[in-house]
């Protein structure tokens, strides 16, 4: 669906007397740059669900018809790049219609037809796999007569391209829709959202100083001076809410905090925070909390230190009391959660989570699903039957299992009893891990063998 089609739906909506959308739409006369002209430009701000607010605008020209769609995206710059893979099997027209937003920045990539759509080629735009296929088929066939007339080996070609792509249009041909944005700001929806989807890979990564530049991030300012261990003890308190401070520091306390320069996600200098912790029954651990002065963004980050585990580990806690809401969690970025009875999972290096300290309660309030006015009425009551069910384990009107699995066994749930044999609620299971999970977590690439020599030395 272009996004003319959108403002027109939701105009049509409100005059009804449907619900508004998060805010009102503008509609003001633009200059068409093609017949010159007044066109109108429809715009608003509206809310993708599991994803964030964004500015939508669709300019349309009664005179010769010209229409242009942009969308531009609210709030804080994104701190890591993100890339989408999704599978598209033959036959599967619903695959094709999901929703996707596609920043200025990002690439679009079928490796089966070796396509690639650069980012220069379009402003940022809410479309689906199907309609943004079919655009850069209509695109390439616009200039085939004079192609033909110039190339006609390069126009056949092009022709016989456009069969090939025209059939994963339309669902006749499998491919592989990759999506892939420095600036973070696309997303490909997950309609079996809160479960994982098996045919979407989301993979998130650090903003190389080439990609910055390519963005137009520039450094500016002077980053933080050091702080002692009584200001880092505050300052790593203040970098998010105070749940995380008390949960750690009723552990240990910190002897001393550390500091070093690093980039924001915006181009800033700023500075992250860094102290060992020991949690009994678990391990070290290291939290490390990062603000910035520049564009505010602030994030607390907790990593188990030591040697890599040799197995995985999954943590299952019934859940019978008010108690068990309190106990502390470490979940850190590698580990899952499930709750079988909701039929619901999170999976692991979720944007959505990340790494946390918390409680049982806190880690199943902090889900961040959201949804706004796109979302269509079927999903929408999914998605308040599932909210109507969490609520009802929260307040325990049945007991109820959490699972936290983590291949790295870096997570943590805290027992009731001094002996943490003795709480019978908890159960901890290790587990081989297999070559795809040792494989995503890079470690078939960890080569340690000049530490170990000097270590043995």
């Amino acid at each position: 669906m272009e996004l003319g089609s959108v403002v027109e739906a939701v105009s049509a909506d409100v005059g009804a007397g449907g619900d508004a959308p998060l805010y009102n739409i503008e509609s003001f006369e633009s200059l068409c740059m093609h017949c010159g002209q007044n066109g109108t430009t429809n715009s608003f701000i509206t809310l993708i669900p599991h994803f964030k607010k964004i500015w939508l605008s669709a300019f349309d020209c009664p005179h010769c018809g010209d229409k242009n769609n942009e969308v531009m995206f609210v709030g804080d710059i994104p701190p890591h790049c993100c890339c989408y893979t999704l599978k598209i099997p033959s036959g599967n027209s619903e695959m094709l219609n999901r929703q996707v937003v596609k920043s200025e920045h990002a690439t679009i990539k079928i490796p089966e037809l070796d396509f690639e759509i650069q980012s220069e080629a379009r402003c940022g735009s809410l479309s689906t796999v199907e309609g943004i296929l079919m655009r850069a088929a209509d695109d390439l066939q616009a200039l085939q007569e004079e192609r033909k007339k110039v190339a006609p080996e390069t126009a056949e070609a092009i022709d016989q391209f456009l069969v090939k792509l025209r059939a994963c249009a339309t669902g006749e041909s499998s491919f592989t829709f990759i999506l892939d944005d420095p600036a973070g700001n696309s997303f490909i929806e997950n309609p079996f959202a809160p479960s994982s989807d098996p045919s979407l890979t989301i993979k998130f990564y650090d903003r190389t100083p080439e990609k910055q530049a390519l963005l137009g991030y520039q450094v500016r300012g002077e980053p933080h001076g050091s702080v002692g261990a009584e200001a880092g003890h505050r300052a790593i308190a203040q970098s998010n809410s105070a749940e995380i401070a008390e949960a750690l520091f009723r552990y240990t306390a910190p002897e001393e905090v550390y500091a070093f320069p690093v980039t924001c996600g915006c181009g800033s200098g700023c500075e992250t925070r860094m102290f060992p912790i020991d949690i009994p029954y678990f391990q070290e651990a290291i939290v490390m909390a990062s603000t910035c002065d520049a564009c505010g963004y602030r994030s607390s980050e907790l990593k188990a230190g030591g040697e890599v585990s040799k197995k995985g580990k999954s943590i299952t806690l019934s859940v019978q009391n008010v108690k068990d809401l309190s106990r502390d969690v470490i979940k850190s970025d590698t580990a899952s959660v499930k709750i079988p009875e909701l039929d619901f999972e999170l999976a692991s290096c979720s944007r959505t989570i990340g790494g946390v300290v918390t409680t049982v309660e806190g880690l199943e309030r902090i889900h961040g699903f959201t949804f706004g006015d796109s979302l269509e009425e079927h999903s929408r009551s999914k998605w308040l039957d599932f909210e109507d069910r969490l609520n009802k384990i929260l307040s325990l009107e049945t007991p109820w299992t959490l699972i936290l699995d983590d291949a790295l066994a870096c997570s943590f749930i805290a027992p009731a009893t001094d002996n943490i044999e003795d709480d019978k609620q908890l159960m901890y299971e290790e587990y081989e891990r297999t070559w795809e999970q040792e494989e995503e977590l890079g470690l078939h690439q960890m080569d340690t063998t000049s530490a170990d020599a000097a270590y043995e030395s």
